[in-house]
């Protein structure tokens, strides 16, 4: 039996973020939102912000205007060479025209030409989400695929309905790519098939491409098409629909760690065992695949559309979650706070609410920054029933009800690399700009970095309320180098002293590696490398014009 998973990744926490530790709302066929959290995230938990953003599920949420209308398809070719077009999911509440990705957990740019999705021991990965949708359209990525046993690389669309089409890389097998797709996450063993791949996935640089028409989709390997399923052939008589990708899906390129212990037996074994963090494989402390370009070509929607209201969003019409109930409008499609949601987008509690930082601390604060799903449904013990009864399915008649197993998540990003489900909550930070590193969940007192350990994240607010990521391999710089970042915040760095156990010695320590730092939003130009030597990061961040 192949496993389930949905694919989560690393959250980049600050120190106003944390994982909240109140019950968690969860939302289903049976158990919809409440109106005090009513966005259904994509792996099942009610919130507001984020929660209401890509991946908010209308079918399990309060109404149908709880999430936020999602932005149209945008012809394009994202060059992946800059974070310039890449905003934290801490950070973006829904303006595509200001970001073309959404990002969790640690991307890094690469020789001025490519990204890096990094995955370091005791997190769970990157993701990068693009804040357009695509309704049928040419889709094509440029990646090299990461390895290792346990380490999985994926390029997929992934809808709020959780139709998907996917290209998922195993780390143990670096000669084929895994075609699959789902129709709202419904799992089916016939539906995956592998694809040889011409040379190493990792050592080569590839080109995946989507052709999804709404007849068929089509999987080629560097111009060569090597798969076409049709929509006739996916019909279901139990459900009386066709079980087919037929929404709006969000492009998704991601690393994550399928080899964890917490995971389901069935997903490590998929993924060809647990991970390595001793692996070959770790470069600069983290595993790590690289993308190049994504390029968009959108289509027209399908034959005798009705629902044209407008060019600047897609929403749904009804909770069916088919190709027909499925409209575009002149919607709004951001919020004006982390609190706000599609039914009162205007809300804003707080000048300053934001992902960084609110006046809300409450233990009934709604959750506010989903964990972000982007890998896809896979049949594995612990998937849950999931009712696929639709009222107007795809050139289907009359819906009945077809119960089948749904791809349940058995791994959870937005918290640490123990699989747990819980969210991540926004809860008030301090106003001081001295802030920690993230390392997991584990107690910045008990951190042991070995000589082989060699990389990690933090982010700093500055005065002017900006966020900063910071990332920060081993092997120590000079003291008191200072870093420029975004407009004119500056950052601090210095060496503090480590005793034999590799252990800082001190008070007020941040345990952290070192290496170089890169202030987010700076031109590529703007890397600092320093000086390496060795010795561990004792980091002191302010913040001044």
């Amino acid at each position: 039996m192949r496993p389930t998973y949905n694919l989560a990744a690393a959250i980049a926490t600050t120190f106003a973020l944390t994982v909240g530790a109140d019950t968690t709302i969860t939302c289903d066929a049976n158990n919809p939102c409440p109106s005090s959290s009513p966005c259904c995230s994509q792996y099942g938990q009610c919130g507001v912000g984020a929660y209401c953003l890509g991946g908010c599920d209308p079918r399990y949420s309060h109404d149908l205007d709880s999430c936020v209308a999602a932005p149209t398809c945008k012809s394009a070719d994202y060059k992946l060479t800059t974070l310039d077009g890449v905003s934290a999911n801490t950070e973006y509440l829904g303006d595509a025209s200001s970001t073309n990705w959404v990002s969790s957990g640690t991307p890094v740019v690469y020789d001025d030409d490519s990204i890096l999705l990094t995955m370091a021991q005791s997190t769970v990965g990157t993701l990068l989400m693009s804040t357009h949708y695509v309704w049928y359209g040419k889709i094509s990525a440029n990646l090299s695929t990461s390895a290792g046993a346990g380490v999985v690389t994926a390029f997929i669309m992934m809808s709020d309905v959780h139709d998907e089409i996917d290209f998922e890389f195993v780390g143990t097998d670096l000669t084929s790519a895994q075609s699959n797709y789902y129709f709202q996450g419904i799992t089916d063993y016939d539906n995956e098939l592998n694809l040889t791949v011409s040379s190493d996935t990792r050592e080569n640089m590839h080109e995946y491409t989507f052709d999804w028409q709404p007849d068929y989709i089509t999987w080629s390997i560097d111009g060569t098409p090597l798969r076409t399923k049709y929509r006739n052939e996916t019909y279901n008589s139990t459900t009386q629909q066709y079980h087919f990708p037929q929404t709006p899906a969000r492009i998704e390129l991601s690393l994550w760690p399928a080899g964890l212990s917490s995971n389901g037996q069935g997903t490590v074994d998929w993924a060809g065992g647990l991970v390595d963090w001793n692996s070959e494989y770790m470069q600069n402390g983290y595993y790590y695949a690289r993308f190049s370009e994504v390029t968009v070509e959108c289509y027209d929607p399908p034959a005798g559309f009705s629902n044209n209201h407008g060019s600047a969003a897609y929403y749904y019409t009804s909770t069916a979650g088919t190709n027909d109930t499925v409209a575009t409008g002149n919607n709004n499609t951001v919020l004006s706070s982390f609190y706000a949601t599609g039914d009162n987008p205007k809300y804003n509690p707080s000048a300053s609410a934001s992902a960084s930082g609110t006046s809300a601390t409450s233990s009934s604060t709604p959750q506010t920054v989903p964990g972000i799903s982007g890998g896809g449904a896979r049949g594995d013990s612990g998937s849950s029933s999931s009712d696929s009864t639709s009222a107007g399915s795809d050139s289907s008649s009359s819906s009945s009800s077809g119960t089948s197993s749904s791809g349940s998540t058995g791994f959870s990003q937005g918290t640490d690399a123990s699989g747990t489900s819980q969210a991540p909550k926004v809860v008030a930070g301090s106003a001081v700009a001295l802030l920690g590193f993230f390392v997991a969940s584990s107690p910045l007192t008990s951190l042991h970095f070995s000589r082989n350990t060699t990389y990690s994240t933090a982010r700093m607010e500055n005065e002017r309320g900006e966020l900063v990521d910071l990332y920060v391999p081993r092997k120590c710089s000079a003291t008191n180098r200072i870093i420029k970042a975004k407009d004119h915040a500056s950052v601090q760095i210095s060496v503090g002293k480590v005793d034999e156990n590799g252990r800082y010695t001190g008070e007020n320590q941040v345990y952290a590696l070192c290496g170089f730092v890169r202030a987010m939003g700076e031109s590529d130009d703007s890397f600092n490398r320093l000086t390496q030597k060795d010795g561990f990061l004792r980091g002191v961040w302010s913040a001044s014009r």
